[in-house]
């Protein structure tokens, strides 16, 4: 059995010496390749022909025509700006006039943003719905909207009263009274019919009523008296 085992040991050695002159042999061919190959100069080899290149074109705006013409980015693919123009604002209804105080300070405007609304003491330099009052004395208002300066005469911002609409229009007991009208402009005569509330029951004449004092209308009686800046015309209870 050990004659056995010790020949097998002589021939695992003797295949491994085999083996490993076998590598030697052909790690050295393999190195001799490398250096023959390496070793060997390269001749170099002439550069390839190529073609001259094609003169560039200079730029021309109308080659890009279609990138306007069909930009993504616009809706309507049109190089056509449209600018749209707003049209300017349109000035509102003027403010109406009512009446005029003038204390010995500035004068202060009874006015109402429309005939409907509630008219307001209105100061120089004070708003009116859209409107600034500049100026104003016996004749004329100067207004100012959206700095335009409206010039009128004070006969031309006087609501027309119809009677009917004066007898049924509710009363405003707050409304301070006027102390002092407008000077008198003579409009078509309209029938006798008071204006506008006063308070305490008493009412404005209305513009162009050319009855006279004492005339009855509706419970109420007209008096005109004199006052510091001419003429006033109310209608009081006639009890």
């Amino acid at each position: 059995m050990r004659k056995k085992l010790l020949l097998l040991d002589i021939l695992l050695v003797a295949l491994v010496v085999v083996l490993g002159a076998r590598v030697r042999e052909t790690w050295l061919e393999a190195r001799h390749r490398e250096s023959v190959a390496l070793g060997q100069p390269l001749a170099p080899l002439p550069p390839p022909h190529y073609p001259p290149l094609a003169p560039v074109e200079p730029l021309r705006a109308v080659s890009y025509a279609d990138v306007a013409q069909q930009m993504l980015f616009s809706a309507d693919r049109n190089p056509t700006v449209i600018v749209e123009v707003k049209a300017p604002p349109k000035m509102p209804h003027l403010p109406v006039f009512f009446g005029l105080f003038i204390l010995g300070g500035e004068p202060t405007a009874i006015l109402a943003e429309n005939s409907g609304a509630k008219h307001q003491e209105i100061g120089i330099g004070q708003k009116i719905g859209e409107f600034t009052l500049l100026s104003i004395d016996r004749e004329r208002i100067v207004l100012e909207w959206m700095d335009e300066k409206v010039t009128k005469k004070l006969e031309d911002l006087v609501p027309a009263v119809s009677p009917d609409s004066n007898a049924s229009a509710p009363r405003t007991p707050t409304a301070p009274p006027p102390q002092a009208t407008t000077t008198q402009t003579i409009a078509p005569s309209v029938p006798a019919a008071p204006s506008f509330d006063l308070g305490g029951g008493h009412r404005a004449c209305a513009q162009g009523d050319v009855s006279g004092a004492g005339a009855v209308v509706n419970g109420l009686r007209k008096v005109i008296r004199d006052g510091p800046f001419g003429p006033i015309c109310e209608w009081v209870p006639a009890n």
